[in-house]
């Protein structure tokens, strides 16, 4: 950090006028890189509380008390904190602060009520950079991110539809945010993805552990935090960028555009993508049916900041026509059949053969779900006093339709609607006795209504959900304490849901109660549910390189609406849930252990968890008298919702070497294992029969080289070459009691790729990459696939059941930034 004088008053008179009596100084706090303000750094005389924050513009104020010598600590997140001796006959400064140059887990996070750096925050956070993100092709942003980070999974229905699942953990444990806003989308559904433009998202913060403190219910496995990119240039120039793919496996056509500008007040940005694919392809199936989608985002914001903080106002649109795999296929061909009929004149085993002009088209079957995700949302960041204050309000509206009936195309099987309204309210108290503490509230209300359709696997509900929590952070020297506490508690109301066979269509339709041989299908239900969640964590810089980090943290969940009330059919998975009226809220206990070494050319990290569950609910097969998956509804399978204990507990390791003597060069390799059991005594020492829990994912390991070299030529500024290994292990526990899972071979994947930037002018460039993913087209079924089990016979002539992950897919992408 170097501080560069921008105006110098009389030596004498300040010499003179300054004794005995308090003086000030101003100035201003910039980013030694790119002479952009630094917002909101800290500012504090060494060895003193005297101290203050830059404003939204990075100027700055600070009364200094009488003496002759001061030194001034300036520090910010996602900087170097450095020193300044104060001159008696200054008042004006220019301060500058250098940026950390971020690798692996040497990044800024959040995941707490203030920001704090990675190295004095005991949670087990991890982010994913911009950079990373746009070098890694997937066909969604859940699975880049878990490209990208180990003990992140996904559970996978086809290349679009990817749930996260957080080290053994998923579903409504896992709760995703959007710029801070929770994704509300039905996640109680297999086949219900995350409704986010992957173009958009800059950065990515993921939090493995209970953050029910911070987040409430819902969070008890962890968060995954999306951020969206906001111009940060504040020059009063427009910025962009513009971004095209093409993806070989599915042929992908991926389109998107961003333009935004700031100045010292004022911002605005809109962006918009389209991205369709066909059918998905592997050497075992050929071309899966019915995998294709066609996606369409809109989203903007605007935002006006004064010297006391900022308000933002952002708008999000999603769409999405997504096919529904059933895995149907001809018994000796193998080749995939579709369903013309319903009910007893469908028969599964004897549908028609999907052509061969089908399974290449990008034109979606009539049998396909449809989702429409709308979200309004105000963010708010203001001084008051010496602390600062955050507000958000949010509203969404989420509409899901399954279109399932192949005699009546417009007719949805699934038709709901989701409304929320989520707010969070945080205030920052000054800084007092090097501790920093906040309070804050989040809350949540919801409306839940199934129109039009003829399957009701959830009844129609509201919800009304509050959370009080407290948290402080205190730091001195080498030490750093996170702590808090929290109160959650969620109303629940579901009202009677009758439905009776119309007799014209054949199809059950929603009635009133009043209407003849009306069926009750969802009772009437009001519960409460409460609890406590806290976190105590310390981490402790142990040298210049060495750093340990112990963590302990409750959480606490509710069950969700299909785990309470779930009694039907949900047509795109293809299953019929049962719940559980009488379930109790899940609590759990997770203690994460970490300790990191950094140095100039060689990083390492280990962690080490044991996550204990009480009242844990899982997914259990339903089997007939024979032993037999029961088929309430033809051709879906029957689970039901269960409640036992359960302890997971797994590591991740991370070692990444980037040598001096070879400029660019870095080795990156990431293992991570995660182990589950359920501990309710009579599956103690059953095995596959009762004491593995579902989903868990296998050892993973990965190893990745990348080489950034720097041509001589003055239009080419880089060419990044990276070679991947990814190897998962065999997953012999697995839960096979009642026919719920089966063995997953193990399985290794190469991937090669290059990156070319090319100059154009001056903040202008055009970017070119060519990726290939699984290189030699290898064969295989991922444990958390849910197409492995879309399977009809119990015999193959090929010896392979269910539908294959995808096989070979070359990319290539075009980004140009101005």
């Amino acid at each position: 950090m170097r501080a560069r004088l921008l105006s110098f008053a009389c030596f004498l008179f300040g010499a003179f006028s300054s004794i005995g009596q308090d003086r000030g100084i101003t100035g201003i706090l910039l980013d030694l890189e790119t002479k952009e303000p630094v917002s909101y750094g800290n500012l504090r005389l060494l060895n003193s509380k005297t101290g203050t924050s830059t404003k939204a513009d990075g100027s700055f104020k600070l009364v200094l008390p009488k003496a002759e010598k001061h030194r001034l600590v300036i520090s910010s997140l996602g900087y170097k904190t450095d020193t300044l001796a104060i001159e008696p006959s200054v008042e004006q400064y220019s301060l500058y602060l250098t940026p950390i140059v971020s690798t692996l887990n040497d990044v800024v996070v959040t995941g707490v009520s203030k920001s704090i750096s990675a190295d004095e925050n005991p949670l087990s956070v991890q982010s994913i950079s911009y950079r990373k993100i746009e070098q890694t092709v997937e066909s969604n942003i859940i699975d880049i991110l878990t490209k990208n980070m180990p003990g992140l999974a996904s559970l996978k229905t086809g290349p679009n539809i990817s749930k996260p699942f957080i080290r053994g953990l998923g579903y409504n444990r896992v709760l995703t945010l959007y710029d801070g806003v929770r994704q509300e989308g039905q996640q109680w559904g297999d086949e219900h993805g995350i409704e986010v433009d992957p173009y958009s998202i800059e950065r990515a913060e993921v939090i493995k552990g209970p953050a029910s403190l911070t987040y409430g219910s819902d969070a008890l496995a962890g968060v995954v935090s999306l951020f969206p990119y906001l111009p940060k240039e504040k020059d009063s120039k427009v910025h962009g960028k513009i971004i095209s793919e093409y993806q070989s496996n599915n042929g992908l056509i991926g389109n998107g555009v961003q333009i935004g500008y700031s100045n010292k007040n004022w911002l605005w940005i809109f962006r918009s993508s389209l991205r369709r694919a066909k059918n998905y392809s592997n050497s075992v199936d050929g071309r899966v049916y019915n995998t294709g989608f066609n996606e369409q985002n809109f989203s903007g914001s605007i935002g006006y900041t004064t010297d006391k903080g900022k308000s933002t106002v952002h708008f999000t649109y999603y769409d999405n026509t997504q096919g529904i795999p059933d895995g149907s296929r001809d018994s000796l061909t193998r080749k995939f059949t579709k369903q013309i009929a319903e009910g007893a004149l469908d028969d599964i085993k004897n549908r028609p053969v999907v052509k061969e002009s089908e399974l290449n088209s990008y034109q979606l079957s009539p049998l396909h779900q449809s989702i429409n995700h709308i979200r309004l949302y105000a963010t708010n960041h203001y001084q008051i006093g010496k602390g600062d204050i955050d507000f958000m309000v949010a509203g969404s509206q989420n509409v899901r339709k399954e279109f399932t009936h192949p005699t009546a195309p417009l007719q949805p099987g699934l038709n709901i609607t989701l409304q929320s309204l989520n707010y969070r309210i945080l205030y920052n108290a000054p800084t007092f006795l090097n501790l920093e503490n906040s309070f804050g509230i989040n809350g949540m209300i919801q409306k839940n209504k199934t129109d039009n359709a003829t399957d009701f696997p959830i009844p129609d509900y509201n919800l009304t959900d509050g959370s009080f929590f407290f948290q402080s952070h205190w730091k001195k020297k080498n030490w750093s304490v996170l702590s808090g506490i929290s109160f959650d508690i969620r109303n629940l109301i579901t009202h009677d849901l009758f439905a009776k066979q119309n007799s014209i269509t054949g199809f059950n339709e929603k009635v009133l109660p009043s209407e003849p041989n009306a069926n009750l299908v969802h009772g009437a239900l009001n519960q409460t549910f409460s609890g406590t969640s806290f976190n105590i964590g310390i981490a402790n810089q142990l040298s210049d390189h060495l750093i340990l980090k112990a963590n302990v943290g409750r959480g606490y969940r509710a069950p969700s609406i299909s785990e309470i009330a779930s009694n039907g059919l949900d047509p795109g998975a293809r299953i019929v849930y049962v719940g559980n009226k009488n379930f109790v809220p899940e609590t759990n206990l997770q203690v994460d252990l970490s300790l990191s070494l950094k140095q100039k050319s060689f990083f390492t990290s280990l962690s080490i968890f044991s996550n204990t569950i009480q009242n844990y609910i899982h997914l259990a097969q339903v089997v007939d008298a024979t032993g037999k998956p029961l088929e309430l509804v033809q051709g879906s399978r029957t689970f039901q919702y269960q409640q036992a204990s359960a302890h997971l507990f797994g590591l991740e390791v991370t070692v990444s070497l980037t040598p001096e003597a070879i400029k660019g060069f870095t080795w990156t390799n990431q293992l991570a294992l995660v182990y589950g059991n359920n501990t309710k005594r009579e599956f103690e020492n059953t095995g596959r029969l009762g004491q593995y829990l579902p989903f868990i994912p296998p050892p993973r390991a990965t190893s990745q080289l990348t080489y950034e070299i720097k041509p001589k030529i003055s239009w080419i500024k880089s060419i990044n070459l990276s070679t991947e290994v990814e190897h998962a292990a065999t997953q012999n526990r697995y839960l096979a009691l009642y026919e719920t899972e089966t063995q997953t071979t193990g399985f290794t994947l190469f991937n090669v790729g290059a990156t070319t930037e090319i100059p154009l002018a001056k903040n202008r460039a055009i970017y070119f990459q060519l990726q290939l993913n699984n290189v030699f087209d290898v064969a295989y079924q991922s444990n958390l696939s849910r197409l492995k089990y879309f399977e009809y016979y119990t015999q193959s002539p090929t010896d392979r059941f269910g539908i294959y992950n995808m096989g070979r897919n070359l990319s290539f992408k075009i980004r140009y930034s101005y």
